[in-house]
Protein backbone atom coordinates (compact mmCIF):
# COMPACT_ATOMS: atom_id res chain seq x y z
CA UNK A 1 0.00 0.00 0.00
CA UNK A 2 2.57 2.74 0.98
CA UNK A 3 2.62 5.83 3.13
CA UNK A 4 0.07 8.48 2.26
CA UNK A 5 0.83 11.84 3.11
CA UNK A 6 -0.69 13.82 4.66
CA UNK A 7 -1.22 11.30 7.41
CA UNK A 8 -1.24 10.90 11.37
CA UNK A 9 0.52 7.90 12.56
CA UNK A 10 -0.57 6.04 16.34
CA UNK A 11 1.79 4.23 17.49
CA UNK A 12 0.77 1.51 19.97
CA UNK A 13 4.38 0.91 21.52
CA UNK A 14 3.49 -2.12 23.68
CA UNK A 15 0.87 0.12 25.93
CA UNK A 16 -1.56 -2.44 27.66
CA UNK A 17 -4.71 -2.97 25.47
CA UNK A 18 -2.74 -2.69 22.21
CA UNK A 19 -2.08 -6.58 21.64
CA UNK A 20 -3.62 -9.41 19.35
CA UNK A 21 -7.23 -8.53 19.22
CA UNK A 22 -7.42 -5.42 21.64
CA UNK A 23 -4.61 -4.03 19.43
CA UNK A 24 -6.84 -4.71 16.36
CA UNK A 25 -10.31 -3.24 17.32
CA UNK A 26 -8.20 0.08 17.74
CA UNK A 27 -6.98 -0.50 14.45
CA UNK A 28 -10.67 -0.75 13.05
CA UNK A 29 -11.47 2.17 14.94
CA UNK A 30 -8.74 4.00 13.10
CA UNK A 31 -10.28 2.79 9.98
CA UNK A 32 -13.44 4.02 10.76
CA UNK A 33 -12.63 7.08 11.65
CA UNK A 34 -10.21 7.84 8.29
CA UNK A 35 -13.29 6.60 6.41
CA UNK A 36 -15.97 8.77 7.63
CA UNK A 37 -13.62 11.83 7.96
CA UNK A 38 -11.80 11.50 4.05
CA UNK A 39 -8.20 11.54 6.14
CA UNK A 40 -5.25 9.32 6.12
CA UNK A 41 -4.38 7.52 9.66
CA UNK A 42 -1.54 4.97 9.90
CA UNK A 43 -0.56 2.35 12.75
CA UNK A 44 2.40 1.21 14.59
CA UNK A 45 1.42 -1.85 16.09
CA UNK A 46 3.48 -3.67 18.52
CA UNK A 47 5.42 -6.13 15.78
CA UNK A 48 4.00 -9.46 16.21
CA UNK A 49 0.66 -7.94 14.72
CA UNK A 50 1.72 -6.57 11.97
CA UNK A 51 0.70 -9.35 9.76
CA UNK A 52 -2.88 -8.72 11.53
CA UNK A 53 -3.35 -5.24 11.06
CA UNK A 54 -1.99 -5.61 7.21
CA UNK A 55 -4.23 -8.25 6.83
CA UNK A 56 -7.09 -7.10 8.50
CA UNK A 57 -7.43 -3.53 7.55
CA UNK A 58 -6.68 -1.36 5.21
CA UNK A 59 -4.29 0.99 7.35
CA UNK A 60 -1.15 1.41 5.91
CA UNK A 61 1.36 -0.32 9.08
CA UNK A 62 4.54 1.00 10.09
CA UNK A 63 6.86 -1.34 12.17
CA UNK A 64 7.92 0.01 15.44
CA UNK A 65 11.72 -1.31 14.75
CA UNK A 66 13.69 -3.22 12.32
CA UNK A 67 17.11 -4.89 12.61
CA UNK A 68 19.30 -4.17 9.23
CA UNK A 69 21.16 -7.54 9.52
CA UNK A 70 22.04 -10.13 6.50
CA UNK A 71 19.91 -13.46 6.12
CA UNK A 72 21.53 -16.25 9.11
CA UNK A 73 22.67 -15.95 12.29
CA UNK A 74 20.66 -13.06 14.59
CA UNK A 75 18.36 -14.86 17.11
CA UNK A 76 15.54 -12.81 18.34
CA UNK A 77 16.23 -9.89 16.36
CA UNK A 78 13.66 -8.06 13.25
CA UNK A 79 14.41 -8.68 9.67
CA UNK A 80 13.42 -6.46 7.01
CA UNK A 81 12.55 -9.35 5.05
CA UNK A 82 9.88 -10.93 7.81
CA UNK A 83 8.26 -7.19 7.84
CA UNK A 84 7.85 -7.05 4.09
CA UNK A 85 6.30 -10.51 4.15
CA UNK A 86 3.90 -9.07 6.77
CA UNK A 87 2.40 -6.48 4.88
CA UNK A 88 4.50 -3.57 6.62
CA UNK A 89 4.65 -0.40 4.64
CA UNK A 90 7.04 1.55 6.48
CA UNK A 91 9.75 1.38 9.39
CA UNK A 92 10.18 3.14 12.21
CA UNK A 93 14.36 3.85 12.82
CA UNK A 94 16.31 5.59 15.39
CA UNK A 95 12.91 6.12 18.04
CA UNK A 96 14.00 7.43 21.32
CA UNK A 97 13.08 4.60 23.08
CA UNK A 98 15.36 2.24 20.78
CA UNK A 99 18.16 4.36 19.37
CA UNK A 100 20.46 3.13 16.70
CA UNK A 101 24.12 4.58 15.68
CA UNK A 102 24.64 6.39 12.33
CA UNK A 103 25.83 3.35 10.79
CA UNK A 104 23.36 1.43 11.97
CA UNK A 105 20.68 4.05 10.58
CA UNK A 106 22.44 3.89 7.23
CA UNK A 107 22.02 0.33 6.67
CA UNK A 108 18.49 0.25 7.60
CA UNK A 109 17.37 3.07 5.03
CA UNK A 110 18.96 1.27 2.56
CA UNK A 111 17.55 -2.25 3.40
CA UNK A 112 14.57 -0.27 3.41
CA UNK A 113 14.73 0.62 0.15
CA UNK A 114 15.70 -2.63 -1.49
CA UNK A 115 12.27 -4.13 0.18
CA UNK A 116 10.03 -0.95 -0.65
CA UNK A 117 9.29 -0.14 2.93
CA UNK A 118 9.85 3.81 3.82
CA UNK A 119 12.26 4.46 6.04
CA UNK A 120 11.01 6.87 9.29
CA UNK A 121 14.00 7.84 10.86
CA UNK A 122 13.34 9.92 14.06
CA UNK A 123 15.62 12.97 14.93
CA UNK A 124 15.78 15.14 17.98
CA UNK A 125 16.76 18.76 16.29
CA UNK A 126 18.03 20.19 13.08
CA UNK A 127 21.68 18.49 13.62
CA UNK A 128 20.66 15.12 13.94
CA UNK A 129 18.15 15.73 11.32
CA UNK A 130 20.96 17.53 8.57
CA UNK A 131 23.35 13.60 9.69
CA UNK A 132 20.24 11.48 8.36
CA UNK A 133 18.98 12.91 5.22
CA UNK A 134 22.91 12.57 4.05
CA UNK A 135 20.89 8.40 3.77
CA UNK A 136 18.26 9.94 1.54
CA UNK A 137 15.37 8.35 4.45
CA UNK A 138 11.73 8.58 3.21
CA UNK A 139 10.77 10.99 6.02
CA UNK A 140 12.38 12.39 9.30
CA UNK A 141 10.34 12.71 12.14
CA UNK A 142 10.90 15.18 14.22
CA UNK A 143 10.63 14.90 17.83
CA UNK A 144 12.16 15.60 21.42
CA UNK A 145 12.34 12.82 23.78
CA UNK A 146 11.82 14.96 26.84
CA UNK A 147 8.42 15.75 24.96
CA UNK A 148 7.55 12.07 24.83
CA UNK A 149 4.52 11.66 26.86
CA UNK A 150 4.48 14.96 28.47
CA UNK A 151 1.33 16.49 26.10
CA UNK A 152 4.47 19.45 25.69
CA UNK A 153 3.90 19.42 21.36
CA UNK A 154 6.88 20.77 19.83
CA UNK A 155 3.99 22.71 17.96
CA UNK A 156 3.45 24.47 21.00
CA UNK A 157 6.05 25.21 22.82
CA UNK A 158 8.73 26.00 20.10
CA UNK A 159 6.93 26.44 16.83
CA UNK A 160 10.10 28.45 15.18
CA UNK A 161 11.86 25.02 15.32
CA UNK A 162 9.39 23.16 13.56
CA UNK A 163 9.28 26.03 10.65
CA UNK A 164 13.02 25.77 10.63
CA UNK A 165 13.31 22.31 10.61
CA UNK A 166 10.71 21.49 7.58
CA UNK A 167 12.54 24.69 5.60
CA UNK A 168 15.84 22.93 6.18
CA UNK A 169 14.58 19.73 5.24
CA UNK A 170 13.22 21.38 1.90
CA UNK A 171 16.06 23.23 1.03
CA UNK A 172 18.63 20.18 1.51
CA UNK A 173 16.28 16.94 0.49
CA UNK A 174 13.21 17.93 -0.70
CA UNK A 175 11.90 14.13 -1.22
CA UNK A 176 11.76 13.48 2.55
CA UNK A 177 8.73 14.01 4.02
CA UNK A 178 8.90 15.85 7.96
CA UNK A 179 6.63 14.14 10.59
CA UNK A 180 6.13 15.47 13.84
CA UNK A 181 5.72 14.05 16.83
CA UNK A 182 6.46 14.08 20.68
CA UNK A 183 3.56 15.59 23.14
CA UNK A 184 1.27 16.12 20.54
CA UNK A 185 -2.10 15.63 23.03
CA UNK A 186 -4.89 17.48 20.81
CA UNK A 187 -6.75 18.55 17.48
CA UNK A 188 -4.93 21.84 18.02
CA UNK A 189 -1.51 20.43 17.92
CA UNK A 190 -2.26 18.40 14.87
CA UNK A 191 -3.58 21.57 13.45
CA UNK A 192 -0.35 23.45 14.24
CA UNK A 193 1.73 20.59 12.59
CA UNK A 194 0.79 20.67 9.57
CA UNK A 195 0.39 24.95 9.89
CA UNK A 196 3.95 24.57 10.17
CA UNK A 197 4.43 22.80 7.09
CA UNK A 198 4.72 19.15 8.21
CA UNK A 199 3.81 16.52 6.23
CA UNK A 200 2.35 14.25 8.76
CA UNK A 201 2.00 14.50 12.76
CA UNK A 202 1.66 11.14 15.11
CA UNK A 203 1.11 10.12 18.77
CA UNK A 204 1.13 7.56 21.34
CA UNK A 205 -0.05 7.79 24.90
CA UNK A 206 -2.45 10.83 23.77
CA UNK A 207 -4.44 8.36 21.63
CA UNK A 208 -4.25 5.10 23.79
CA UNK A 209 -4.93 7.26 27.35
CA UNK A 210 -7.73 8.96 25.54
CA UNK A 211 -11.33 8.23 27.35
CA UNK A 212 -12.62 8.93 24.20
CA UNK A 213 -10.41 7.03 21.14
CA UNK A 214 -12.84 7.48 18.56
CA UNK A 215 -13.99 11.24 19.76
CA UNK A 216 -10.51 12.35 20.14
CA UNK A 217 -9.13 10.62 16.30
CA UNK A 218 -12.38 12.75 14.90
CA UNK A 219 -11.15 15.78 16.40
CA UNK A 220 -7.91 14.96 15.19
CA UNK A 221 -8.73 13.93 11.40
CA UNK A 222 -10.91 17.48 11.38
CA UNK A 223 -7.58 19.22 12.16
CA UNK A 224 -5.67 17.90 9.22
CA UNK A 225 -5.65 18.02 5.58
CA UNK A 226 -7.66 15.66 3.64
CA UNK A 227 -6.32 13.24 1.49
CA UNK A 228 -4.69 14.57 -1.39
CA UNK A 229 -7.04 12.83 -4.56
Amino acid sequence: MGLEYPHFLVNYKVYDGTAGEDGLALARTLEAVAEATNRTFAVAPQTPDVRLAAEETSLPVVAQSVDALEPGRGNGRISIQALAAAGADGVLVNHPENRATLEEIERTVARCGEFGLESIVCVAGREMGEAALAFDPDCLLLEKPEDVATGRAITRTRPELVEEFVAMVDDRNPRTKVLVGGGISSADDVARAFDLGADAAGAASAVLEASDRRAWLTAVAEAMPRRLE
